[in-house]
């Protein structure tokens, strides 16, 4: 007996049943920051798996919540961005993405600097979490600091 499994919507990371949770902070910006702007990038396909959904929106709501000044500013600022649409072919190519991700994009004087951030998908089930972890990961790329 031969049994095919057909999956739709997610080729990202699903998070590990028992799998440590990051630390949570709360974000804190400094006035000295040489960060010009910071892209917080949600890249999803035409079919997403609820958490896939979970990541983009929560993210979303995050740099609403957070950095509101920073967002009217342009700072800071949030996209959602289909992988499967030709017309982001470049970007994709660009951020090597192969899956539903969250990428969190700052520049400054020294050029560009990308982290995926994989560890969100480990927090998808508790929003508050979730939220104050990015918010302080987006405050610490603010402030440049790209540990």
């Amino acid at each position: 007996m031969v049994i095919l499994l057909f999956t739709a919507g997610c080729t990202g990371t699903s998070p590990q049943p028992g799998a440590a949770s990051p630390s949570v902070s709360q974000p804190a910006i400094g006035s000295d920051s040489t960060v010009e702007r910071v892209e917080v990038l949600h890249f999803h396909g035409d079919q997403q798996c609820t958490s896939c959904i979970e990541v983009g929106d929560l993210a979303e709501e995050t740099v609403k919540e957070y950095f509101p000044l920073e967002l009217t500013s342009g700072k800071v600022s949030f996209r959602h961005i289909n992988y499967d649409n030709p017309g982001n072919k470049d970007m994709v190519a660009s951020y090597g993405v192969t899956g539903s991700s969250l990428w969190i994009t700052s520049y400054d004087a020294s050029g560009v600097h990308r982290l995926q951030d994989m560890d969100v998908w480990y927090l998808t089930g508790d929003k508050e979490k979730y939220k104050a972890y990015l918010a302080g990961v987006i405050a610490k790329s603010l402030n440049a600091d790209l540990s």
